[in-house]
């Protein structure tokens, strides 16, 4: 972000608040060198790990487990120009000690495609950024609206 671009840098925990609110987010990561991104629901845990739920055989498990990946998630009011971008950078696992694994089952993520062999993934929030557009204006009181109308 640059100085007065009309984005507002948005706080490690007012991030982790906003995602709390929204169901699904982009998962970023390399597939075959190339970056691919997925959509995927997903819930946070108590100390703000995203946590997924699909498919022990999936291709996404492959490509994920013990990988460095960004997700992403936002809101956005196109009509009012303003919203926010939330991004979580960290490496994804596989959970694998039983316990953990007995406990997501209560309370983590349910898949919206239930799979006969599912497991949990982790992404331990290394770096949370955040940005917030709010009312389409800019710090310096332009109106975005009448800007581009202009």
């Amino acid at each position: 972000m640059y100085p007065n671009d009309g984005f507002r840098e948005l706080g490690r925990t007012e991030c982790l608040r906003l995602m709390a609110e929204v169901p699904v987010g982009r998962i970023v990561y390399t597939r075959r060198a190339m970056p691919a991104v997925l959509p995927v629901n997903f819930a946070l845990d108590g100390d703000g790990a995203v946590l997924l739920r699909t498919a022990a055989d999936s291709a996404l498990v492959r490509a994920i487990d013990g990988a460095v990946v960004a997700f992403e998630t936002d809101d956005v009011d196109a009509a009012r120009r303003a919203g926010w971008s939330v991004v979580v950078t960290g490496r994804a696992a596989v959970v694998t000690d039983p316990a953990e694994r007995e406990r997501l089952s209560r309370t983590g993520p349910v898949s919206w495609v239930p799979a006969r062999h599912d497991v949990f993934v982790r992404i331990e929030p290394e770096l949370v950024t955040g940005r917030a557009l709010v009312g389409g204006r800019t710090l310096y009181g332009v109106d975005l609206a009448a800007a581009v109308e202009g």
